[in-house]
């Protein structure tokens, strides 16, 4: 009698699924020095095109002041201004790309950063998107605060007072979430084939299991970026990439993404 044969054919083995958040490391509060430090070496080793960045960013600032001063107040231009914050982290990716670059043994080239950018333009367009809500959100708060504490062309310090402690109360809200939100999500979209939400959630679990470094991380952050609007906003040629390499060395270090894809280097 004749029998049935039946064929199986290979099956191809399937992809394990990736989780839904990179797993993150534990931190001392003295870590986020350790990133300061790498990321001064990276400024060293990449001086031109660090400088380049860091200008951009000044003009960039100088025009948003600018506008603020033309069309607007002394306030706008402060609002304006203040909303850097918001910008920041998208505008810092053609840096996390140049120490990226270092780390993998290529000379970092400031049309590599653009590259990167290119590659990594749709998710951290969603990013940017989210962020430009946040501030948009931000700058209408802040626009309230002036309605009820209104102050005069020329505001003597018992006027001034209130109505920036307020502000900065106010603000520091939506600074915070930009923070949590940003503190490793664009790197970890640069370094590797991920989607925006995956790192958004992987930044949040990072900050929340690491509340003090982060804490220290976060104070850095502000008094180096007060010195360069101290300046007349020069020195964010300096501040803006320092910070920059210094959270692409705190991604490295906190975020362990080697389940992902890495994005390739050109």
């Amino acid at each position: 009698m004749p029998t049935d044969v039946s064929v199986h054919e290979p099956q191809t083995p399937a992809t394990p699924a990736l989780p839904f958040a990179a797993p993150c490391r534990r931190l001392t509060s003295r870590a986020p020095l350790r990133w300061l430090a790498k990321g001064w070496a990276d400024f060293r080793r990449a001086p031109r095109v660090s400088l380049t960045y860091g200008l951009l960013i000044v003009l960039l600032s100088w025009l948003v002041t600018g506008i603020g001063l033309k069309y607007g107040s002394y306030w706008a231009a402060l609002i304006l201004l203040s909303g850097f914050v918001f910008v920041a982290p998208v505008l810092a990716i053609g840096l996390y790309s140049i120490s990226r670059q270092l780390q993998r043994g290529v000379t970092p080239l400031f049309s590599r950063s653009v590259v990167d950018l290119r590659k990594t333009l749709g998710n951290a367009m969603v990013f940017a998107i989210g962020l430009l809500v946040v501030f948009l959100i931000w700058a209408r708060a802040g626009s309230m605060v002036h309605v009820f504490f209104p102050v005069k062309a020329n505001p003597d310090l018992s006027q001034l007072l209130p109505f920036l402690a307020i502000g900065s109360a106010v603000g520091s809200i939506f600074a915070g979430l930009t923070f949590l939100f940003s503190a490793f999500s664009l790197p970890m979209i640069c370094d590797r084939d991920t989607d925006a939400v995956t790192a958004i959630v992987t930044s949040v679990n990072a900050v929340l299991r690491n509340k003090r470094a982060m804490a220290v991380w976060a104070l850095l952050i502000v008094g180096l970026t007060a010195l360069g609007f101290a300046t007349a906003l020069l020195g964010l040629a300096l501040v803006i990439p320092l910070l920059g390499y210094a959270t692409w060395h705190g991604y490295q270090e906190s975020v362990d993404a080697s389940a992902w894809p890495m994005n390739a280097v050109d």
